[in-house]
């Protein structure tokens, strides 16, 4: 059985209006020349199949399955908020995992350790002897005027601003270097 037609004539006059109308702009669409509404009818489609694409996603612990199988083997929580974007790790074939250094016996720990020191001791030497240096040729933000440096008042500012920078790269590569001994066991930083 068909859908029941309007029983008056202007009802049933005004329903084949309705249904020649919505067959009248169909048409129209489609035989246009404008591409307007076929891109219009093409960008709908997208969007209605790019909401359809979307998967039920499921998290078990800090991994992301949408396989449904997997998810009830696991009893993983359904994700009901917005869409995650989840990219697949690669895993390399026959790749060892790295595990972190397990402590040595305690007398090779020590030797590690004191060899660790002397190597950073030795840095931080160094850096003092060069940040004394720095210092002298710095002298208290006026430093002495090289011979090109007399005319040229540019060249004599650069070179003042790269002294006050490798100044204060120094003094922040000797506080990291004390920070480093002061973590290792045995002692404390030696302070000059």
């Amino acid at each position: 059985m068909g859908k029941r037609l309007p029983t008056c004539r202007w009802c049933r006059k005004a329903s084949r209006e309705k249904t020649a109308a919505a067959v009248f702009f169909f048409n129209s669409l489609m035989t246009r020349t404008s591409v307007l509404p076929r891109v219009f009818l093409l960008l709908a489609a997208l969007v209605a199949w790019g909401a359809y694409a979307q998967d039920r996603i499921y998290r078990c612990g800090n991994e992301y399955t949408n396989i449904v199988t997997q998810a009830q083997e696991k009893s993983c929580t359904l994700i009901t908020t917005g869409n995650a974007n989840v990219v697949p790790a690669e895993k390399a074939m026959g790749a060892k995992i790295a595990r972190p250094a397990a402590r040595q016996d305690a007398p090779a720990q020590r030797a590690k350790d004191m060899e660790s020191r002397t190597i950073l001791e030795a840095e931080l030497k160094k850096a003092q002897t060069q940040l004394t240096e720095i210092k002298q040729e710095y002298n208290g933000g006026d430093p002495e005027k090289l011979g090109t440096e007399i005319r040229n008042n540019q060249k004599y500012l650069d070179r003042k601003a790269e002294l006050k920078a490798r100044l204060d790269r120094t003094e922040a590569d000797i506080a990291s270097l004390r920070r480093e001994i002061g973590r290792l066991p045995g002692g404390v930083a030696s302070t000059p």
